[in-house]
Order: C-alpha cells, then sequence, then structure tokens
C-alpha cells in the first residue's frame, strides 16, 4: 500500500525499518532464548520453572525494546540520515519511524508468550494472533494510509499508526490468555519473582542468542545502507523492499520449521534421551527441512516470469531498471533458498536447542561479516559492477555458511541439557 504512494515513500519505509529491523532482532533473539529453556523444562514438565523463565525473558526484553523505542521518538531523523544520503528520505520517514518503536514493545511481550506456547507444543495459537493481527492491520493501513471510512490520509504515518495497534491488540490477546489459560498456567509468583539463578541461568543461554540476532540484525541493516548509497539508490531501494518481502514471504516457511525443529529437539533433550536418539532426530529434521526449501525454490522461480514480472512488479510501481533489478535480487534469493533453509534450520533448531549457543553465533554471523557485508560493498561502492555480481556478494553468506552447518551438526557436540540433567550415550 506504501508504493502507491510512490518510490520515495517506498523508499523512505525501507529506510526507516533499517534501525527497526535491529528491534525486531532483539525481539527475536529473546524468543530463541527463552525457547531454549522452556521447551527443555516442557520434556520435564517442569512448569514453575517455565514461569520463572517468562518473568526473566520480559524483563530483559521489555527493557531493551523500550530504550530503542525512546531513541527512535527522540531522533528520528538523525538515525535515517546515517543509513542513507538521502535527507529527503529521512525526514519523509521520520514520522514512520517515530511511532513505529513503540509497537515493539507490545510485539515484545506478545512474542515471548507465543513463542513459550510454541515450546510446549502449541503452535497453533501463535498462528491464530499473529493471523488476526495482520488482518487487523491490513485493514487499518487501508484506512489510514488513504483516508478511507472518514479516517483522515496519513501516508506513511498511517501505515506506523496501524501497525502499532494492531500489535496492541496482539498483547491484550495474549495477557487474556496468559491469566485464564490452562495449557500452560503462569505461576505469579515464579513469574514476578523468578529469582536470580534463574536470570543467571537466561543470560548464560540467550545472551549469546541475542548478540546473535543484533549483530546479524546490524548485519542486514548495513546490507540496507550499502544499498542506499548506491548512485541509484532509490530505485534499489524500493526494488529490494518489495523482493525482501517476496522472499520473506517464503523463508517464512523456514523459519517456522526451525522453530518445530527446536522445539521437537529441545523437548526430546529434556526428556532423557541417549545422545545418538537426538543426533538422528536432528539430521533428519535437517534433511526434511531441505527438501522443502528445493521445493519452494522451484515454486518461486516458476512464479517469477509467470506472475511476479507481470503482475506484482506493475503492482508495486516497479518498471525499467527497477524492475531489472528487483529481477536480479529475485532470482538471487530464490536459487539459493534451499541453502537458507538448511542453515536456518540448523542454527535456529538444532543448535539452539541443544543450548550450542556460541558456535551457532559464530555460524550464523562470521560468514555474514567477514564475507558477504565486505563483498558486497566493495561491488556496489567500489567497483560499482553489474548488479548481478551484487546479488551473488548479498547470497555468498548461505554458500559460506552451508558447509560450516553441516560439520557441526555431524560433530553432535552441540547437544547439551541445560535443566542439569547429563546426556547419555547410546
Amino acid at each position: 500500500m506504501v508504493s502507491q504512494l510512490g518510490n520515495d515513500a517506498m523508499a523512505a519505509v525501507t529506510t526507516a525499518n533499517v534501525p527497526v529491523f535491529l528491534l525486531l532482532s532483539l525481539v527475536f533473539g529473546v524468543q530463541s532464548g527463552l525457547a531454549i529453556l522452556v521447551s527443555q523444562y516442557w520434556g520435564k514438565r517442569d512448569l514453575e520453572s517455565i514461569s520463572r523463565v517468562l518473568g526473566v525473558a520480559c524483563f530483559v526484553g521489555l527493557s531493551l525494546s523500550a530504550l530503542l523505542a525512546v531513541l527512535f521518538y527522540l531522533f528520528p531523523v538523525a538515525i535515517m540520515d546515517l543509513l542513507s544520503n538521502n535527507h529527503h528520505l529521512s525526514v519523509l520517514g521520520a514520522p514512520y519511524l517515530r511511532l513505529i518503536g513503540f509497537s515493539y514493545l507490545f510485539n515484545m511481550l506478545s512474542s515471548i508468550y507465543v513463542s513459550a506456547q510454541r515450546s510446549v507444543e502449541r503452535p497453533l495459537f501463535g498462528m491464530l494472533v499473529f493471523g488476526f493481527s495482520t488482518i487487523l492491520n491490513t485493514g487499518l493501513n487501508y484506512i489510514l494510509i488513504f483516508g478511507h471510512l472518514g479516517a483522515p490520509a496519513m501516508g506513511i504515518e498511517g501505515a506506523a499508526l496501524a501497525t502499532l495497534l494492531s500489535r496492541v491488540s496482539e498483547f491484550l490477546i495474549c495477557a487474556a490468555v496468559a491469566i485464564r489459560g490452562r495449557h500452560l498456567p503462569l505461576c505469579a509468583s515464579a513469574f514476578l519473582r523468578p529469582g536470580w539463578a534463574m536470570f543467571r541461568r537466561f543470560l548464560r543461554y540467550a545472551t549469546p542468542v541475542m548478540c546473535n540476532e543484533s549483530l546479524w540484525g546490524l548485519g542486514n541493516s548495513l546490507l540496507t545502507v550499502i544499498l542506499g548509497y548506491m548512485e541509484n539508490s532509490v530505485s534499489v531501494l524500493a526494488a529490494y523492499s518489495v523482493t525482501g518481502n517476496l522472499g520473506r514471504l517464503f523463508l517464512v516457511v523456514c523459519f517456522g520449521l526451525g522453530s518445530a525443529t527446536a522445539v521437537m529437539v529441545g523437548k526430546t533433550i529434556g526428556e532423557g534421551a541417549d545422545r545418538q536418539e537426538i543426533l538422528t532426530l536432528g539430521i533428519d529434521l535437517l534433511r526434511f527441512t531441505t527438501w522443502v526449501g528445493v521445493g519452494l525454490g522451484a515454486v518461486s522461480s516458476l512464479l517469477l516470469p509467470l506472475l511476479f514480472h507481470p503482475v506484482l512488479f506493475p503492482l508495486f510501481k516497479l518498471y525499467g531498471e527497477t524492475a531489472q533489478i528487483a529481477t536480479a535480487l529475485a532470482v538471487g534469493t530464490f536459487v539459493t533458498t534451499p541453502l537458507h533453509a538448511y542453515c536456518i534450520c540448523t542454527i535456529i533448531g538444532v543448535l539452539r536447542a541443544g543450548a550450542d549457543v556460541n558456535w551457532s553465533a559464530v555460524l550464523d554471523v562470521g560468514p555474514q561479516w567477514l564475507v558477504a557485508l565486505p563483498l558486497t560493498a566493495f561491488l556496489a561502492l567500489v567497483v560499482r559492477g553489474n548488479f548481478w555480481l551484487v546479488v551473488l556478494a548479498i547470497q555468498s553468506e548461505s554458500l559460506v555458511k552451508t558447509p560450516f552447518c553441516i560439520w557441526r551438526v555431524r560433530s553432535g557436540k552441540w547437544i547439551h541439557n541445560v535443566t542439569g540433567d547429563p546426556v547419555h550415550e547410546a
């Protein structure tokens, strides 16, 4: 809908979402740290410890997201000026950034509770909550961006307000279920006073994950910054916004499979299974995920000439050079989908479920910062060569990451029981 306001508006929102992506990475980091502990405690059916983990996660997550939200509200233009060489985009996107940060205060809390529900084998809850908020967000976008049903036409600021209101709705639903739910009863005393022992345990396993996600989010933000400093930055950012969302539409399936893998592997470890059984389960789940990635990559590649190029690109006002750039980005994303699927499921599913948080962080961040970002910056800003080479540089992260992920999983050294019980050999 923002694309209907023009390429400048689309580029402004894309730039404003760069620091927001860092906040979203923190949300995912807290979620992942929570899932490591909750899934294994669920294997032991230790509900009191799960309530303690939730209490610590809410305190840590809310503190971090509140700090960033305040910074976004106070210094939106200054922050966006760091991300692009176009001050006009910073001024245009500032109203969006001022509001959108506060939406993630509510999203942090709802995401934590949804992650806990998923870790105790209730994935349907999160699908229903986020499905409802997505529908609500879409409707409010239509009303507030364009001024329908008697509302003022707020443009970009309307998009941010729509997101904020939908995040509030998520939080209210989660709060009601947390208070009245029976499948995961919340122990108020344990939640409000989780204790220093659980606080230290959460930080031990969650801190590397949060640092991992923050650095990975910062890396993705820097990628947008690099593209924002290219000579044709408006066209590049508009194309990157559309194809990035299309790519995430398919990759979200991989993240879902990774989360499901984490629950299954973590629960198996918590139940006290032997090492060989856990290793076999992890390898089988990764094999399945890879084949799903192959299917997604094939389908999306077929849709590129049949649907995306003739229908979706014109719908988002991508023509000429912008459409060519979007095509290159889409091809790079779709062809490497199987590699993304394997790596995502390895890192957020298998390794984190086994509390191998340090190695998962190295494997996730190392190829991005040591290979993909320097290579992309060199080709985009120094060589200024063919954009297909820039796309290859962007995707080099997964090309480098995959063999190291295979090696770490096969070693079996990632299996750790964080509940205190030993892991037995077969």
